[in-house]
């Protein structure tokens, strides 16, 4: 299969160059279909290429995608969903995974070509299987509340309440601090660091009821572990705590397969204004375009 520049070269000697590469995505998906006999759907989103790019993260808007996806597919066949986003909301997060999982009948493998980040992290722990290799990531599930992780605002307030205990002349200083907090944000923060964890660890015990589930949630749960929401995590720490994790490298056809797949995402959000696709095997696309700014 080729390379990023191989595919990038192929595209560049014709006149309609992204005729040419909406093709080469179709072809490389129906490699991957050929190559495992399972259904195929890629979800990717461009925010490493368009940081300020409307629509970048999981939004219910999505289910409209997913059905436009799904349409005719062979249920009974599984699927295989390729996943590069980073994150987004939890309640679309939770509305999706039910709807595709009720329709492959739990039968589906995530496919990580480079990162799956947050709530996208979440949907592939959600799989029976994810397929990484070594230069696929996934990261911390720790919900974020405009940026701030909102482990560490109860954290926070944890500490300032037991300072003020031991020593009253500190309130003053915490006082200037929690005063920012709006009403009603720590409680957002705790039901939201409850709502994540209980989704998590249901459908990781759906997927295996033996796994140890104190080391996956160290891992992909405690702020204080990973310190930061980006930080990445590899494949080979997945499986130390039990993920049940294939190595994309075991079949090599895939692997070409699947990263340069990757390479035509890449290419699309970088040289037009795209922001979201959703597409399968079949040829059944939902792709999301925006206003590039003059």
């Amino acid at each position: 299969m080729p390379s990023w520049s191989e595919i990038l070269n192929d595209i560049d000697r014709f006149d309609g160059p992204l005729d040419v590469l909406n093709q080469k995505r179709t072809s490389f998906l129906s490699d991957i279909n050929a190559l495992t006999g399972r259904n195929v759907i890629a979800y990717y989103s461009g925010w490493l290429k368009k940081a300020d790019a409307p629509g970048l993260s999981i939004s219910d808007q999505d289910k409209n995608a997913f059905m436009s996806a799904v349409y005719k597919l062979d249920k009974t066949k599984g699927l295989d969903l390729i996943l590069h986003t980073p994150g987004g909301d939890l309640a679309a997060t939770e509305s999706l995974v039910v709807y595709i999982k009720s329709l492959f009948n739990n039968d589906i493998r995530a496919i990580i070509p480079q990162i799956s980040m947050s709530a996208g992290t979440m949907i592939a722990l959600s799989c029976r299987e994810i397929i990484m290799g070594k230069q696929s990531s996934l990261g911390p599930i720790d919900p974020q509340i405009g940026g701030i992780a909102c482990q560490a605002v109860i954290d926070e307030f944890e500490r300032a309440s037991r300072e003020v205990a031991v020593d009253p002349a500190r309130l003053g200083l915490w006082q200037t601090i929690i005063g920012k907090y709006h009403p009603t944000f720590l409680t957002t923060c705790d039901n939201a660091v409850k709502w994540s964890a209980e989704l998590a660890e249901k459908w990781i015990k759906e997927v295996d009821p033996n796994i140890d589930l104190e080391k996956v949630k160290n891992l992909f749960l405690n702020h204080n572990n990973s310190y930061s929401h980006s930080r990445h995590i590899s494949k080979e720490e997945c499986k130390s705590v039990g993920i049940k994790v294939i190595d994309l490298e075991s079949d090599p056809r895939l692997q070409d397969a699947v990263l340069s797949l990757h390479h035509c995402y890449m290419i699309l959000f970088d040289r037009h204004p795209v922001s979201k696709i959703v597409e399968s095997h079949s040829g059944n696309s939902y792709i999301q375009n925006y206003s590039s700014p003059s």
